[in-house]
C-alpha cells in the first residue's frame, strides 16, 4: 500500500485473510447492486399480478431503479470528497438493505416504485465506491487480483439476476427477490465499517453545485425513461418519446456547459482530458453494450422460439460466466505486469470472433450447440474487463479516482440500457421484416399445405402451422443478423483501445477516491 494512504486511530493496514475478507465484502456490495439491475426483469408479471397492476405498469419497477441508480453513480466523486468514501459506502449499504426490505413490504405499485427509487439511489454509489475502496486497501502488487474479483461480480451479476429472480418467483414469491438483499447489505455494511474506517481520508468541504445536480437529474431521468419506455411506445411515433428526447438533449448540453465552467462541479468532467481514460470509456461502452445486448437477445430467442423455460434460458446464458471465473486470476496477474492494451484488444477480439460463430445458428440446434459458444465467451471476458478498468483508472490523477470510477460505471450502465432498448427493438422489427420476406418463399407451390390438408388438418390449422414455421425462421434470421451487428461492435471496440497511450503507471491506491 502506498505510504500516502492515511490510516486512522492507530490502526494498521489490513493484511492476509483480513484483507481478502474486506475484498469479499466490497465485491458482495457491488454484486447485489448490479444484480438488482436485472433480478426484477423476469419477475414483472409476478409483481404486477401480486399488486393488481398491468404488466406495462409493472415495468416501472425496473425503470425506477435504473433511473435512480443512473443519477447517483456519477455523483460518487463529489459524495466521497464531501462525506468520505467509507462513510458514503457504508451508509449506502445500510440504506440499500432497509430500502430492499421496504420493496418486499410493498402492498401497492406506487409504494414499490417509490421504494425502488430509494433503493436505486442507495445502490448507485456502491458500485464505483466498492471499486475505489478495493484499490485503496490493497497494496500495489495485489491490485490486479483485487480488480479481477471486482470485475467478475460486475460481469456475472447481470447474468445471474434473471435466473435467480425467476427461480425465486417460481418457488417462493416475488418479495423474496428483495428480501435476499437485506442480510447481505446489513451484514456487509457493519463489517465494512469495522474493517475500512481506518482508510477514511480527510473531507473536502466543497459547496453543493445545485444547478449541476438539477440538470443531471433532469437529463439522466429523461434519457433513462426514454430508453426504457421507447419500445412500448413505438419510439418516435410517440409524442412522449419526442418530449423526453428533447429534454434529455437540451438538459445534457446545458449540463456539459455548466459543469465544465463551474469551479466546484457536482460531476468532474475534466477527467476526460486524459486520453487514456477517454479511450477506455469509449472501449468499455462499446464492448459492454455489445456484451449486454447479446445477453439480452439470447434468452429472448430461447424462450420465444426454442421452447426453453425462463430458468433454462437463464442457465444456458450463464455458461458465459463459468470460464470467466476460472480465467480471471490469470487476466488480473498479467494486467499488473504487461501493457494492458494488447490484453484488452485480444479479449474483445475473441468476444467478437465467438459472436460471429453464432451467426449461423438454426432452429434445429441442440442444447450444447447453443451453450458451447457461450461457454467460450468466458475466455475473453476477463481479458477485456479487468485490464480495461485498471487502464482507465490508472490514466487519471490519483485524486480523481472516485470521480473517474463513478463516470466509468455510469457510462457502462447507460451503454447497457441503450443496448437493451436497441436490441429488443431491432429484434422485433427485424423479425416482422423477415417474416414478410419469407412468407412468399415458404411452400410457394403449396405442396406442404396440400400434404397437411390430406392428413385431415383443417384449412385454418394449415395456415397457422405454416405461419408458425415462417415466424420461427424469420426470428432465427433476425437473431443472426443482430448477432452479426454485435460481433462488428466488438471489433470496433477492440480497435478503439489503441486510441489510449501506453500507460505510464499502474493504478495506485494512494488517495483513491479522495
Amino acid at each position: 500500500m502506498s505510504a500516502n494512504t492515511t490510516l486512522h486511530s492507530g490502526d494498521a493496514p489490513l493484511h492476509g485473510g483480513a484483507l481478502w475478507a474486506a475484498a469479499l465484502v466490497l465485491a458482495a456490495a457491488n454484486f447485489i447492486a448490479v444484480l438488482d439491475m436485472t433480478i426484477a426483469n423476469v419477475s414483472v408479471n409476478s409483481i404486477a399480478g401480486g399488486l393488481a397492476a398491468s404488466t406495462s405498469q409493472g415495468t416501472w419497477v425496473i425503470t425506477s431503479y435504473a433511473v435512480a441508480e443512473a443519477i447517483t453513480v456519477p455523483l460518487t466523486g463529489w459524495l466521497a470528497a464531501r462525506f468520505g468514501a467509507v462513510r458514503v459506502f457504508v451508509g449506502a449499504m445500510m440504506m440499500f438493505g432497509v430500502f430492499s426490505a421496504l420493496c418486499g413490504f410493498a402492498n401497492s405499485l406506487g409504494f414499490l416504485v417509490a421504494a425502488r427509487v430509494l433503493q436505486g439511489l442507495a445502490g448507485g454509489p456502491m458500485m464505483p465506491l466498492s471499486q475505489t475502496l478495493m484499490l485503496r486497501i490493497f497494496p500495489r502488487e495485489k491490485q490486479g487480483a483485487a480488480m479481477g474479483l471486482w470485475a467478475m461480480t460486475t460481469l456475472i451479476a447481470p447474468i445471474l439476476g434473471p435466473i435467480l429472480g425467476g427461480w425465486i418467483c417460481d418457488r417462493f414469491s416475488w418479495p423474496w427477490i428483495f428480501y435476499i438483499n437485506v442480510p447481505v447489505a446489513i451484514t456487509c455494511g457493519l463489517i465494512a465499517w469495522r474493517m475500512l474506517k481506518r482508510y477514511e481520508h480527510p473531507l473536502e468541504r466543497v459547496p453543493v453545485d445545485k444547478v449541476g445536480l438539477g440538470l443531471l437529474v433532469i437529463w439522466v431521468a429523461a434519457l433513462q425513461i426514454m430508453l426504457d419506455e421507447g419500445k412500448q411506445l413505438d419510439w418516435f411515433s410517440s409524442p412522449t418519446i419526442w418530449v423526453l428526447a428533447i429534454v434529455a438533449a437540451i438538459g445534457f448540453a446545458a449540463f456539459m456547459i455548466w459543469e465544465l465552467t463551474e469551479a466546484h462541479p457536482i460531476v468532474d468532467l475534466r477527467v476526460f482530458r486524459h486520453r487514456g481514460f477517454a479511450a477506455s470509456v469509449l472501449t468499455i461502452s462499446l464492448a459492454f453494450g455489445a456484451f449486454f445486448g447479446a445477453n439480452v437477445l439470447t434468452p429472448m430467442w430461447l424462450q420465444s422460439y426454442m421452447g426453453y423455460t425462463a430458468t433454462w434460458a437463464g442457465m444456458t446464458t450463464a455458461w458465459s460466466g463459468v470460464l470467466a471465473v476460472l480465467v480471471a486470476p490469470i487476466a488480473a496477474g498479467l494486467s499488473a505486469k504487461v501493457d494492458p492494451r494488447p490484453l484488452v484488444f485480444g479479449g474483445v477480439v475473441w468476444l467478437g470472433l465467438v459472436t460471429l460463430l453464432r451467426v449461423v445458428a438454426n432452429t434445429d440446434m441442440d442444447y450444447w450447440q447453443i451453450a458451447l459458444p457461450l461457454l467460450l465467451m468466458g475466455l475473453g471476458m476477463p481479458f477485456f474487463f479487468v485490464p480495461l478498468n485498471g487502464l482507465a483508472l490508472g490514466s487519471v490523477e490519483e485524486s480523481e479516482t472516485a470521480s473517474a470510477a463513478g463516470l466509468l460505471n455510469f457510462l457502462r450502465t447507460v451503454s447497457g440500457a441503450f443496448a437493451t432498448s436497441l436490441v429488443t427493438t431491432l429484434w422485433e422489427d427485424g423479425s416482422a421484416e423477415k417474416h414478410a420476406e419469407l412468407a412468399g418463399l415458404i411452400d410457394p407451390q403449396g405442396a406442404s399445405a396440400q400434404a397437411l390438408a390430406q392428413q385431415g388438418m383443417p384449412a385454418d390449422a394449415v395456415r397457422a402451422t405454416l405461419d408458425q414455421i415462417t415466424q420461427g425462421q424469420a426470428v432465427m434470421v433476425a437473431t443472426n443478423d443482430l448477432l452479426l451487428m454485435v460481433g462488428i461492435a466488438f471489433f470496433i471496440a477492440a480497435f478503439a483501445i489503441w486510441l489510449a497511450p501506453r500507460p505510464t503507471r499502474v493504478v495506485d491506491a494512494a488517495a483513491a477516491g479522495h
